[in-house]
């Protein structure tokens, strides 16, 4: 995230501080040679990041996905029981009925 701001921040201030000179020359049939030079400056607006805020939702996002990492493993556990449970009936059912009837 941190890079991606970054990034952000560099490509604003490339763009910010494009500086474009055209000359352009031309002649006629009579050797006179005409020069001609503009120069374009482009400027774009001062982007402040607010650090504070960026930190806060950062350990929000970090708080938040340490939510979700326990609340899968505690699904994962769940299961897990409810399927050794499964299988461990299964298991008595099925050697109830393979005992030999006297």
């Amino acid at each position: 995230m941190r890079t991606m701001i970054l990034s952000l921040a560099v490509l604003l201030v490339m763009a910010g501080c494009a500086k474009r000179t055209e000359t352009t020359v031309t002649s006629d049939e009579t050797s006179t040679i005409e020069t001609s030079t503009s120069t374009v400056s482009a400027t774009v607006p001062e982007v402040s990041v607010d650090t504070s805020a960026t930190a806060e939702v950062r350990d929000d996002v970090a708080a938040a996905g340490r939510e979700v990492v326990k609340d899968v493993k505690e699904a994962g556990r769940a299961a897990a029981q409810a399927t050794g449970t499964a299988l461990e009936k299964a298991g008595k059912k099925i050697q109830e009925k393979a005992k030999p009837q006297p």
